[in-house]
């Protein structure tokens, strides 16, 4: 473990529905591990994922337009995966994984990295939480 990581001792505690919808979210999503590991070491702006450059630089499978790049990633900063980098004049162009990205990522990687591929159901709760925001008592 290198010393920019924290400790296994210092994790914060995440439900498992938590961790779970996480990972749906990234599977559902259009975005490749390519990005995600990217993003646990610096930010990206945008402009990196959008249209040709997006599939250029391995962090999507297809081109997506920015506006629709921003919506997935907007998605990922709800389901509290990703954020916004802000710097001294306010938010940028540029997203970056929070601690439940790390883990989740961290988690991946310890696992060999299991199959990426969202089954039907993972497809349809993905779509419930995303589009009908159900509280989470539900």
């Amino acid at each position: 473990m290198d010393s920019t990581e924290p400790s296994l001792s210092h994790l914060i505690q995440y439900p498992s529905r938590t961790m779970v919808r996480a990972a749906r979210a990234i599977r559902c999503g259009p975005f490749r591990g390519q990005l995600l590991a990217d993003m646990g070491s610096q930010s990206v702006p945008i402009s990196a994922i959008a249209e040709n450059r997006g599939v250029h630089n391995g962090y999507t499978n297809r081109p997506l337009s920015e506006l629709a790049t921003e919506n997935e990633l907007l998605w990922l900063i709800e389901v509290g995966l990703l954020r916004r980098e802000v710097d001294g004049q306010g938010i940028t162009d540029r997203f970056c994984l929070t601690p439940l990205g790390r883990q989740l990522i961290s988690q991946w990687k310890s696992q060999a990295c299991p199959d990426p591929t969202p089954a039907l159901k993972d497809h349809i709760y993905n779509a419930v939480n995303r589009w009908l925001r159900l509280p989470s008592w539900l």
